[in-house]
């Protein structure tokens, strides 16, 4: 039995379609040294390229997530 590697399974998700999504990074602190167009672009969630995704995520989230 495969078992997920839950640190993965709390920092990505499966879209509908088989696609891996993320939340972006460096929108916890510091905040007041970042302008408003980047602070409003870390807003959307990011995905991953299908290159890096198969095998990685395959191994780590067996069961999808």
């Amino acid at each position: 039995m495969l078992k997920t590697k839950k640190a993965v399974a709390k920092r990505f998700h499966f879209t509908a379609t088989g696609k891996v999504k993320f939340k972006r990074t460096k929108k916890r602190h510091g905040l007041g040294n970042k302008s408003s167009k980047s602070k409003r672009q870390l807003r959307s969630a990011g995905i991953l390229p299908e290159t890096n995704a198969l095998k990685k995520f395959e191994y780590n989230l067996p069961y999808g997530n």
